[in-house]
C-alpha cells in the first residue's frame, strides 16, 4: 500500500513537471493564427477621482453632516435624559430599601419595575445607535448619488467613457496625475449645489 502511495505521487509529479515544461519551453501547443492577442489599453476616455478629497471638500457632505449632528446630539440628550431617570429611580429605590420603608414585595416590585426601565433604556440606546447609522448610510448614498449623477450629466464637459473613484483601499491602486480630475469635478459640484441652495 505506502509502494502504491509512493509511485502515484510520483507519476503525478511527473506529469506536472512535463506539463509546466512543455508550457514555458513553447514546445506544446502552438497558438492559431486566429487566435487574438489582448488589445493594449489607453489612458484615452479614462479619468480618477480621489473620492476621499471629493466628499470631503464637498458642501453638501458638511450641510448633511451638520444636521446627522443635530440628532444625534438630540438622541444623546434623550438618552442620557433616561439614563438620569433610571438612577434616580435606583437610589429612590435603594434608599426606601435601605430604611426599611417598604415591604419585601414592594422592594421586589420596585427591583423589577427598575428592571423594566433599564430593559427599555437599553432598548431605546440600541433604536438610536440604530437610526442615527441608517441616516449616516442614507447620507453617504445620496452624496455618492449626486456625483454621479453630476458626472453623467456633464458627460460631454469631461468627455470621458469612464470616471473611476479611487481612495485608500479602493481597487484604482494608482493613476497617473494627468488622468486626475479631482479639483474641476469638485469645483463643478459645489458650484451646482451652492446655486441649488438658493
Amino acid at each position: 500500500m505506502k509502494n502504491l502511495t509512493i509511485a502515484l505521487f510520483a507519476a503525478l509529479f511527473l506529469a506536472i513537471a512535463g506539463i509546466y515544461v512543455l508550457h514555458f519551453t513553447g514546445k506544446g501547443e502552438k497558438k492559431s493564427k486566429n487566435q487574438q492577442t489582448p488589445t493594449e489599453v489607453t489612458a484615452e476616455g479614462i479619468a480618477f477621482v480621489n473620492i476621499d478629497t471629493v466628499i470631503y471638500n464637498f458642501d453638501m457632505f458638511f450641510d448633511r453632516r451638520a444636521d446627522l449632528m443635530e440628532k444625534q446630539k438630540k438622541a444623546e440628550a434623550e438618552y442620557a435624559d433616561k439614563e438620569n431617570q433610571l438612577k434616580k429611580s435606583a437610589a429612590s429605590a435603594q434608599e426606601k430599601v435601605n430604611k426599611g420603608l417598604v415591604t419585601r414585595a414592594q422592594a421586589a416590585e420596585m427591583e423589577q419595575a427598575l428592571y423594566q426601565q433599564q430593559q427599555e433604556l437599553i432598548t431605546l440606546r440600541d433604536n438610536l445607535q440604530s437610526t442615527l447609522l441608517e441616516e449616516e448610510q442614507v447620507m453617504n448614498r445620496q452624496i455618492v448619488d449626486y456625483i454621479t449623477t453630476y458626472l453623467e450629466e456633464n458627460k460631454s464637459q469631461y468627455n470621458y467613457q469612464f470616471i473611476f473613484g479611487k481612495s485608500f483601499g479602493s481597487p484604482v491602486l494608482y493613476g497617473d496625475a494627468g488622468l486626475d480630475i479631482t479639483s474641476r469635478v469638485l469645483a463643478g459640484l459645489n458650484q451646482r449645489y451652492q446655486g441649488e441652495k438658493k
